[in-house]
């Protein structure tokens, strides 16, 4: 809790012409930022966000481990040194803080001492900047229920149920039995006396469960008793030592972990008094979310299903944690992380069918979204069944950018899927050939997966069900990685994953396995990393840009050569007549957390003669012009002749241009633009009739390199076309308008197709 001065001293101070002491913060409520002209991520003036404003720090005392404190707050391991008088540019607005002195212990900066908000005599050349370790430690801009926890808490570990009928100990995740909780290394049970249903929603919370149910208690008492009266249980020799028991647990139930309860470990009397006369252990039930439940549990009701619709996670590496964006007014959007917090985030993991929050991150930690910042300031609860029932701000009214979307890691059930996949071979331990436990003939066994059809949406799956995160490859050849030697044969072919299991076991195979060019060399493998790009396209510009022209013949033989004309094309009387081109201008933005690169090196890259120059991506983009039930009317495409950065935010370097045969891409945080104005970037409709027609845009169609999330490469638009003119309206991206246009990515392969 923060410390607050009382009123009385308060006055007493002003009174003496001095200013109350700064109230100290918790990390992430007041944030900092590094700016400067062509400063480092990890260098740069030093700035602070206070009531919704950006302001400076004097140099005025300013040390080493003042500089340390900022350092760590902003997520570096370190300081290397500061600099003084404005060495980073001045900066503009209030100067904040003054004679900040820190012990080096601070967590955040606003706990050090000062002469507090706005208070200082200096002026902006006095601005103080710092340079910071560039290695990041790990779990920084994030709430995490570690650093929630007290003393106490770091002796609580773990929580787990111990299956005590025969029907749960068969059930994957387990889902009821007694509550055991590991205790400074050693299991223990908890006595039942006193357990509520608050109890469990919490054990239920940090096992991945949203909800809980009663137990029937009086038939776990008969079980307890027979044990109890059986001469060769070991249970009622156990059951007289307070080590074996926690005495007393109460929860309100909203806490993300049970250490953040009121736990009596031993009666207050220590080993004078039994720690639980008479009780037994508590037994707790819960209910698994959708993703969780075996197949044949009746499906959710329609209308739990759209509420669940309302909020979802993105670009998340694993189950259960993403950014967050919500549904307001039939319009995705994000949350912004001003007050963000575990207990907020854990609504909205139960509200996605995941146990409590284990990390409420801050500060874009899982990409920048794209559109409106919905929500801000939210404060909830925890009791909330939807984020929607908690008090927020709208995003739009305190300043929020995209850079402080908030995001969430989930506690989610452990299905032991982990345990049935792993990798072999590789030079590192993120990749591999991939070996997977499928049981045959009853009996488990490992063995390799045929490489027939093997794909990146399939080697998503995998990386996820290892825990790596993305992948980055689909290796079809894995002749030069050794796997184990009892785990050759070929034991899973003709898998075709949808993207959203949690598992390859999950996935569709073939029945009996079949695998054509019969394994050796031609086994799956995978290559996996914790982030990746996010490819998104600017719909408005798509919008505002669009036009026709009539081009003649005679100034599209290169774009004949490049396919970029409908077939009919062919059959002209060259280089007499013209073409009609509805044109446009394409905006890409990489909001994902690493750069955006060709899947091939230079070498491999195709040059083009007729336009001269490389194409380090065959197909980068699909433009489609659709009948309103979705049949193809015309088509074009567009190679990724310069995949560069054409814009970067201030104080972001553009890395990838094309010139001179540089190297290609498009930075984190940039974007590459194609202009109306150059060849191919247009759909050829000299065919189509007056109408009105769906516009789509595609990037990335054939999903050759990875993203975090491919369901927003894709935008539409309403198209008029009378013959004469076109009109564009209603653009979005495909992901981000209506609810009930959420598809799988096999579904949206098929429309990409023309195949529905």
């Amino acid at each position: 809790m923060a410390w607050s001065p009382p009123a009385t001293f308060s006055l007493f101070l002003l009174l003496l012409g001095q200013p109350p002491p700064s109230r100290p913060q918790s990390l992430g409520t007041t944030k900092l930022r590094l700016v400067g002209p062509e400063s480092k991520p990890e260098e740069g003036r030093l700035e602070v966000l206070h009531q919704g404003q950006w302001g400076t720090v004097c140099d005025d005392s300013f040390a080493l481990q003042e500089a340390t404190v900022a350092c760590r707050q902003l997520g570096f391991e370190a300081a290397l040194t500061w600099a003084h008088s404005a060495k980073y540019g001045q900066g503009e607005g209030p100067i904040w803080l003054d004679n900040v002195r820190c012990v080096g212990t601070e967590s955040s900066l606003d706990q050090c001492r000062s002469n507090g908000w706005g208070v200082s005599d200096c002026s902006h050349s006095e601005d103080v900047g710092v340079i910071c370790h560039p290695r990041r430690h790990r779990g920084y801009l994030s709430e995490t229920v570690s650093n929630a926890l007290g003393p106490q808490g770091r002796r609580l570990e773990e929580v787990r149920l111990k299956p005590i009928l025969a029907s749960a100990k068969q059930h994957s995740p387990v889902t009821e039995g007694a509550v055991e909780v590991k205790y400074e290394g050693h299991w223990r049970q908890v006595c039942d006396q006193g357990w509520t249903m608050n109890n469990s929603r919490v054990v239920c919370g940090m096992l991945g469960f949203p909800s809980e149910v009663p137990v029937d208690s009086h038939y776990y008492r008969k079980v307890w008793d027979l044990k109890m009266r059986d001469p060769k249980s070991r249970l009622k020799s156990l059951t007289n030592k307070n080590s074996f028991w926690i005495h007393q647990v109460t929860c309100l139930g909203t806490e993300p972990h049970m250490a953040n309860c009121q736990v009596q470990v031993a009666p207050v009397r220590g080993k004078l008094q039994p720690a639980c006369p008479g009780g037994m252990h508590a037994v707790v039930s819960c209910v698994a979310g959708p993703r969780f439940r075996p197949p044949m549990t009746k499906p959710q009701r329609k209308g739990s299903q759209a509420e669940e619709l309302r909020v979802r996670l993105r670009s998340g590496a694993q189950v259960g944690e993403g950014r967050v964006e919500v549904l307001v007014n039939r319009q995705w959007g994000t949350v912004c992380d001003h007050r963000w917090n575990l207990i907020s985030a854990s609504v909205v993991c139960r509200q996605l069918g995941f146990g409590s929050a284990r990390e409420a991150l801050f500060g874009a930690r899982l990409g920048q979204g794209l559109g409106p910042i919905h929500l801000s300031e939210v404060r909830c609860r925890g009791y909330e069944r939807t984020l929607s029932d908690c008090p927020a701000l709208e995003g739009s009214q305190n300043g929020c950018q995209h850079e402080n979307d908030a995001a969430v890691r989930c506690n989610v059930p452990n299905m032991g899927f982990q345990n049935q996949v792993r990798l072999a071979g590789g030079r590192i331990p993120e990749e591999g050939l991939l070996e997977v436990q499928v049981e045959v003939n009853g009996v488990p066994r490992w063995g390799s997966v045929c490489s027939e059809n093997w794909g990146l949406t399939e080697a998503m799956v995998a990386c996820r069900q290892l825990g790596l995160g993305f992948a980055i490859h689909a290796h079809k050849e894995t002749w030069y990685w050794s796997g184990m030697l009892r785990a050759q044969e070929v034991v899973m072919s003709g898998v075709r994953c949808s993207g959203r299991e949690l598992a390859l076991q999950q996935c569709q195979r073939h029945g009996p396995v079949h695998c054509s060019h019969g394994g050796g060399r031609f086994l799956a493998g995978v290559s996996c990393m914790d982030s990746a790009p996010d490819l998104v396209m600017n719909a408005q510009l798509v919008q505002e840009t669009a036009y026709l022209e009539d081009r003649p013949l005679s100034q599209l033989y290169c774009a004949h050569e490049e396919n970029c004309l409908s077939k009919s094309a062919d059959h002209m009387d060259w280089p007499y007549g013209y073409r009609r081109l509805l044109r446009f201008s394409t905006q890409i933005y990489n909001l994902g957390r690493t750069d955006f690169r060709p899947k091939t090196g230079r070498e491999s890259w195709v040059w083009h003669q007729c336009h001269r120059h490389y194409h380090s991506i065959e197909v980068f983009t699909h433009y489609d012009l659709l009948t309103l039930n979705g049949s193809k009317v015309a088509e074009g495409h567009k190679a990724s002749f310069c995949l560069e950065d054409t814009n970067c935010p201030t104080g972001l370097q553009r890395r990838y241009a094309c010139a001179n045969f540089g190297e290609q891409g498009v930075t984190v945080g940039c974007w590459d633009t194609y202009r109306h104005d150059i060849d191919c970037q247009w759909v050829d409709i000299t065919d189509v009739g007056p109408g009105n027609y769906i516009f789509q845009v595609i990037v990335n169609p054939h999903y050759e390199v990875a993203e975090s999330d491919f369901s927003n490469n894709m935008i539409q638009c309403r198209c008029k076309y009378d013959g004469h003119r076109v009109w564009l309206h209603n653009c979005h991206t495909g992901n981000s308008y209506p609810a009930n246009a959420e598809l799988s990515l096999e579904q949206e392969h098929r429309l990409r197709n023309n195949l529905i």
